[in-house]
């Protein structure tokens, strides 16, 4: 028998912050710290953004639509900018989905350093483009 409270079609109870937290939490590793770092510079960058949790565990930033999501898979952090192709990265951040019409991603490895402010720039760009 079904909680009275409980929620229809599988949906969570959480909210899309709650469950990123928990996601962080869980994976207890640089992969965790990555990602808040992430959703950090993200929160920073585009002070009003709207986090959801999609696809059964994703998170996904939006700001007059989609900016980005953020994987996480055994060996990366994968952030996908939704319309990363036409975003300039003068930095050169975008490493992974190069030949897409559309989408550009950037793949986080153990170790890496991120450039906060080209990153932030970028997100900023994605935000700016949406909005346009």
């Amino acid at each position: 028998m079904a909680k009275a409270n409980a929620p229809k079609d599988g949906a969570s109870a959480e909210s899309p912050a709650q469950l990123i937290d928990a996601r962080i939490k869980e994976l207890g590793d640089w992969r965790g710290e990555t990602l808040a770092h992430i959703r950090k510079l993200i929160k920073a960058a585009v002070p009003d953004v709207v986090e959801e949790w999609k696809w059964r565990g994703v998170p996904v930033w939006y700001h007059a639509g989609m900016i980005c999501t953020g994987e996480t898979y055994k060996n990366a952090v994968k952030v996908t900018f939704a319309k990363g192709a036409a975003l300039d990265d003068p930095s050169a951040l975008f490493n992974a989905s190069l030949d897409g019409n559309t989408r550009r991603a950037i793949d986080f490895h153990e170790g890496d350093k991120l450039d906060d402010k080209a990153f932030t720039a970028l997100i900023r760009a994605a935000a700016a483009l949406n909005a346009s």
